[in-house]
């Protein structure tokens, strides 16, 4: 639920549920009272009429046992002298908080209560003064209020007598007082309630998930980023916390990423150091030697010349390898993608360095297994720097025992993309090794040797080439047999306009990489079977 349902929820809840409560409480209160009128007074007829009216109640409570005692001193005035059945009529009235009075000649002969006081003696109407004031009764108020019916009458002996039937009206008022407290003390636990149990629910909808975001601030703030805050409800708090997780896992993931890439710069400070170390002590040294007239024959001064710009050259190549690296990690290098017909293209990459090979005894064979028309989307000149950097890799560790050999060949994967194997038979990597040749700065060369040369940034510049043309790098090795680097690269469709290729490169590469698992797997597994 929404918060705003919430908040509209708590108000309907706050004004319904007490006034619906309050009414079921009122009405069982009165309904008990009158239930328990109707029972203990006999009160036959609309009992919510003459509770409004309360000497009207009282009137009608004792109008049976009234009537009884009228119709009596009318017909046998002489039961009234008999104590017995006196007793019997004061009895039924006594119950319903009144009494019976006797009077006769003046003197009063009978009373069933000790409520009669001398002042209420006086106060009784005299003979012949009946009053209809409130239905057949009259109202004597003061201090202790009571109601009197009366009825006057003649004994067998012509004397004057008068019952009274007297209610004290402060007790029935009581009990109606007592009612009344109940429906109030009722409406105040109801509200109490109520209130109670929609400020836990709000707490716990609204106040404590915002805690528990708060707290999860706090520790951000001090620099702990593990704390997780799922949403414990789908609503606006609830996105609140699952945006609030997904910042956190952005910020950890950039914290990392930035403590990663400060290790990697101290890595590359000190690879850095070594690497111009090495060289520049070497020149240093030959240097040295030319001016203190240690290179005392032509040939030995052409020989640390040659030294010194060899090591010169290596560290401009160093220089420009960090260059290319920062400008490729930064996507600062402009690509220039076009339609390249891979034979051709890999033919007249080969021409211009297998010379070159052959001069460090090594061999270059190429093996095309696709169609002479057969055309890629690539930057040429950036692919170029794929092949030279892996080609180069292959001439640092071949195996100094036997005849270095590269093996290049072209393959069909599917319809979208070709396969580019680059095979060389030298030391190969270790198992453990292997996953990481592609890092920055990673060499499997751990001392660094400089014989080997080396930046350990060749690898991971291929990679992110590669990567921005759409296709994937990959690779497998051997110790003792060799190593093969795995190229996917995107085909040129045909369907695809040549105006619209570079628009073509940059557009669902994502969407294209997700299936190149499962193709190159497949076709790695039926070239196998075929080579077996």
């Amino acid at each position: 639920m929404k918060l705003r349902g919430r908040i509209a929820v708590a108000f309907c809840t706050v004004i319904m549920i007490p006034l619906l409560m309050i009414t079921a409480v009122t009405f069982f209160v009165f309904q008990t009272q009158f239930d328990s009128m109707e029972q203990s007074f006999k009160i036959d007829e609309d009992t919510l009429a003459a509770v409004t009216n309360p000497i009207l109640l009282v009137n009608r409570i004792t109008r049976n046992v009234y009537n009884e005692v009228k119709l009596c001193a009318i017909k046998t005035p002489e039961r009234l002298e008999n104590r017995k059945y006196v007793e019997s009529l004061n009895n039924k009235v006594k119950g319903k908080y009144s009494f019976l009075v006797l009077r006769r000649n003046g003197e009063i002969t009978y009373s069933g209560s000790k409520d009669l006081t001398p002042e209420l003696i006086e106060r009784l109407p005299s003979y012949g003064e009946f009053s209809t004031e409130v239905d057949g009764g009259t109202y004597l108020g003061g201090m202790s209020p009571m109601l009197i019916k009366q009825t006057d009458f003649l004994y067998p002996d012509d004397s004057e007598g008068s019952a009274f039937v007297i209610t004290n009206v402060s007790r029935v008022l009581e009990d109606l007082r007592k009612s009344l407290a109940q429906i109030v003390l009722s409406i105040v636990a109801i509200m109490f309630l109520t209130g109670a149990f929609v400020t836990y629910w709000l707490y716990r909808s609204v106040l404590y998930p915002l805690r528990v975001l708060q707290n999860s601030t706090n520790r951000m703030k001090e620099g702990d980023l593990n704390v997780s805050v799922q949403p414990m409800y789908a609503d606006e708090i609830g996105e609140l916390c699952e945006d609030f997780e997904k910042m956190r896992l952005h910020m950890k993931g950039l914290l990392e990423e930035n403590m990663q890439h400060e290790r990697e710069s101290k890595e590359l400070i000190s690879n850095i150091s070594h690497d111009l170390k090495t060289p520049l002590t070497a020149i240093k040294g030959y240097a040295e030697g030319l001016l203190d007239g240690v290179a005392d024959t032509p040939q030995k001064r052409e020989k640390y010349l040659r030294t010194i710009y060899t090591k010169a050259s290596d560290m401009s190549t160093l220089v420009d390898e960090l260059s290319m690296y920062a400008k490729i990690d930064t996507n600062a290098v402009p690509y220039n993608f076009q339609s390249l017909n891979l034979n051709q293209y890999f033919e007249d990459s080969i021409a211009e360095c297998r010379l070159d090979l052959e001069l460090q005894n090594m061999d270059l064979a190429y093996f095309p297994y696709v169609g002479k028309e057969q055309e890629i989307i690539a930057d040429p000149e950036q692919l170029k720097r794929v092949v030279n950097n892996i080609l180069s890799n292959a001439v640092k560790y071949r195996e100094p025992s036997r005849k270095g050999i590269i093996c290049i060949r072209t393959t069909d994967v599917d319809e979208n993309y070709v396969q580019i194997e680059l095979e060389d038979n030298g030391k190969g990597i270790g198992v453990k090794e292997l996953p990481n040749i592609f890092e920055r700065f990673y060499r499997t060369d751990v001392s660094r040797n400089s014989s080997t040369g080396g930046s350990g940034l060749g690898l991971a510049i291929s990679k992110k080439i590669i990567e921005d043309h759409g296709g994937r790098i990959w690779a497998e090795s051997r110790l003792g047999v060799g190593t093969t680097i795995y190229i996917l690269l995107r085909k040129v469709v045909l369907q695809i306009h040549p105006h619209e290729e570079p628009e073509a490169a940059e557009l669902g590469r994502e969407k294209e990489r997700l299936g190149l698992n499962g193709i190159v797997s497949k076709w790695n597994e039926k070239r196998r079977g075929n080579h077996e």
